[in-house]
């Protein structure tokens, strides 16, 4: 299980035959990237961190998508380069299907935390659950 959440920037091998990897956050700008819709309605600004400095950037792209299953399927057919969860193109990244852009830059993400009233009289599904939760999150802490 990974420790840390993380974003990644990503492409096909295909695609990188017929454009540069990009080195730096500004070469996407040369690149068809997928912008990404947010439930807000507001577009995903790809995040980027180096050396403690922090750039958001608004990537160019022909399509614009609200679902990470699409954006696979786009980066898949060799269209574009893309930014995904670690969890969503982690066996792609393994299977040597999709290459990694921009590592260095890609800041670790907040962990996920859950929220729930105080109340002593949780149902044993949710009692479970929590304790599922607490669980792994003490292992990924190991």
């Amino acid at each position: 299980m990974q420790s840390s959440r993380r974003a990644k920037g990503v492409g096909s091998p295909v695609y990188f035959q017929n454009n540069p990897r990009p080195h730096v956050p500004p070469d996407l700008l040369g690149h068809s990237c997928i912008r990404v819709r947010l439930p807000n309605g507001s577009l995903y600004r790809w995040q980027f961190e180096k050396d403690g400095q922090t750039a958001l950037m608004d990537v160019h792209g022909t399509i614009t998508l609200d679902e990470a299953n699409h954006s696979r399927i786009a980066v898949m057919q060799n269209f574009c380069v893309s930014f995904f969860m670690e969890s969503d193109v982690f066996e792609d990244i393994a299977s040597g299907r999709l290459i990694r852009v921009l590592e260095d830059c890609m800041p670790p993400l907040a962990p996920l935390c859950l929220y729930y009233p105080n109340r002593r009289n949780h149902s044993a599904a949710f009692r479970a659950f929590i304790d599922l939760a607490r669980y792994l999150a003490s292992q990924e802490a190991t």
